[in-house]
């Protein structure tokens, strides 16, 4: 390894653009150490999807990020399941699961698709828009409140709040004091939201949690307040980045005259491949092993790099290329086994809808690439704000 590779999550040159730098710690450090912020790191597909099946030797216990405030064995109360391994990973998610079956997440499509046009169609062929401000970071909010029985009032402040969350001031290897008291109220709100419910249930995910129960066990408040918490910060942050990276990578590799023509499918999956939300995650490390001729002690600190493993070429050929004929199959942007997305057909069916929507109504955009603005977040890839202009279809 050259003496100059070094890798942080929490670099902004890093937020940037993090490819060149996993090209590297693939090719160099395939196993990477990072002494002085003590995590080490895996960059290569074959090696992140093994960890993610073997939650035995890489485990979830002490949480999924790095940092200080939210690593430990109380994870948990704020990344619900994520931060657990079986038996209380099974139990927590098999309850929670009752609560977010298919079925409730297809009778959301009516609304979904009502919401998207709400938003999108006063868009059409009006003054150049911010995407994310205007639509992108709005419909994910919109469609995780309407989930969780969240009073429309109340979703501006909730994705503001969601959003102080996930930054990441340079400079500052944790989350901001301004992060904290974010979540902090975040919780609060979700608590009282609990016991409103509670008075009077309604037909909604947070009463259908109250209820949940598998052999007698039901869920206790606090399990379902950090479930709520969880969904508002991956569920929210993560779709709204997908359909900003969708938007932009196809203005950028001069696609835009294909995606509006064709199905979205390919344009989604080609996405999360390419530029991936969420770009890393963590493990502990329950047992020494041993990979390209290093040995990890038990208990460190291990990140899984799916932003690297899904541009691994020994996977996707050309991997730096975006290509919508590619076969993304292999994409791990949901992680694999036991910790596999619970929201991914939540976030497929909410890009697929927001994006049809678009190629429907809009005939040709351009990205004011000189004003976008990205997100700086240690885990989490996208922007915050994209500038967009639009030119509608004409009627009929």
């Amino acid at each position: 390894m050259s003496s100059d590779l070094e890798y942080s999550p929490y670099d902004y040159r890093v937020h940037e653009d993090p490819y060149p730098v996993y090209a590297r710690l693939r090719r160099e450090a395939p196993l990477y150490r990072n002494e002085e912020l003590d995590f080490w790191a895996l960059s290569r597909h074959a090696d992140v999807a093994t960890a993610f099946r073997d939650w035995e030797r890489f485990s979830s216990v002490n949480g999924v990020t790095l940092d200080a405030s939210a690593w430990g064995p109380h994870a948990h109360r704020t990344m619900s399941f994520l931060a657990l391994d079986p038996p209380r990973h099974t139990r927590l998610r098999s309850l929670v699961s009752r609560g977010f079956t298919p079925r409730r997440v297809r009778e959301l499509h009516p609304r979904i698709l009502e919401m998207t046009r709400t938003l999108l169609e006063p868009l059409i062929e009006g003054e150049p828009f911010d995407f994310v401000a205007d639509f992108a970071g709005v419909l994910p909010m919109d469609v995780i409140s309407e989930l969780m029985g969240v009073p429309e009032a109340d979703r501006p402040e909730l994705r503001r709040l969601a959003e102080v969350v996930v930054h990441r001031e340079e400079g500052v290897q944790d989350v901001p004091p301004a992060g904290m008291d974010a979540a902090l109220t975040l919780v609060g709100y979700y608590a009282e939201l609990l016991a409103a419910k509670r008075r009077k249930p309604g037909d909604d995910l947070t009463s259908a949690l109250l209820e949940a129960e598998v052999d007698g066990d039901r869920l206790a408040d606090g399990e379902i307040i950090a479930f709520l918490f969880l969904m508002v910060i991956a569920g929210n942050e993560t779709t709204t980045k997908l359909l900003a990276n969708a938007l932009y990578w196809a203005w950028k590799h001069r696609l835009t005259d294909r995606v509006l023509k064709e199905p979205v499918d390919a344009w989604i999956e080609e996405t999360l491949r390419y530029d991936t939300s969420s770009q890393q995650i963590a493990r502990t490390v329950a047992e020494d092993f041993t990979a390209h001729g290093r040995t990890v002690p038990a208990g460190s600190r291990l990140l899984l790099l799916v932003g690297s493993a899904n541009r691994d070429e020994d996977v996707f050929p050309g991997a730096d290329r975006y290509d919508l004929d590619r076969d993304t199959s292999q994409l791990i942007s949901f992680g694999g086994g036991r910790h596999y997305c619970l929201g991914a057909n939540m976030a497929r069916l909410e890009a697929q809808i927001a994006l049809t929507e678009f190629t429907r109504l809009v005939s040709a955009y351009e990205v004011d690439e000189a004003n976008a603005v990205r997100v700086h977040s240690s885990n989490v890839r996208g922007f915050a704000s994209l500038p967009v202009s639009l030119i509608g279809r004409s009627p009929g």
